[in-house]
């Protein structure tokens, strides 16, 4: 095994399961909290959530461990004869779809939507009260696969290194 796929699949593990504990936090407890809370401000606390969120850290994470994630992929089909290949492969199939797609199809079209709206109108309270059930639905997704994605990361790596 390459020192280059060593170090990659660490990063992708170690990513995979920051990414899985930033989507866990909306899941476990942000979204019940925002919803616990008047509708005008859980839609504003969201919409500033979403404005900082893409100029902070997690852009670079969100981007750099799906392009690794790819990468591993292809490095598992390209030397299929190594042993860990098929969690590596799945793996970066998985957080692609289950991460980037979901977020790329669901989320942010969810988040955009929520940030036209106006906080103080009965039309942006009713999709803050669908922006809760579908975001979070959806969300839960992004968990569920970057969790995954990270163990199978870890299991790819555990048998390159046995």
């Amino acid at each position: 095994m390459s020192a280059l796929t060593t170090v990659a699949l660490w990063c992708a593990a170690l990513g995979c399961g920051l990414m899985a504990g930033v989507y866990f936090t909306f899941s476990a407890f942000g979204m019940t909290a925002l919803g616990r809370i008047p509708t005008e401000g859980g839609i504003a606390a969201m919409q500033s959530i979403n404005r900082v969120i893409v100029r902070s850290p997690f852009m670079p994470l969100f981007l750099g461990t799906t392009i690794l994630s790819l990468v591993l992929a292809g490095v598992a089909v390209v030397e299929w004869s190594e042993r860990g290949d098929l969690p590596m492969l799945v793996a970066g199939v998985v957080y692609f779809f289950s991460m980037f797609v979901c977020t790329a199809v669901f989320n942010v079209p969810f988040n955009n939507a929520l940030d036209a709206a106006d906080p103080r109108s009965p039309k942006g309270a009713a999709l803050w009260a669908r922006y809760l059930r579908t975001w979070t639905r959806w969300n839960h997704v992004r968990t569920i696969g970057s969790t995954l994605a990270s163990g199978l990361f870890i299991w790819s790596l555990a048998s390159r290194l046995s």
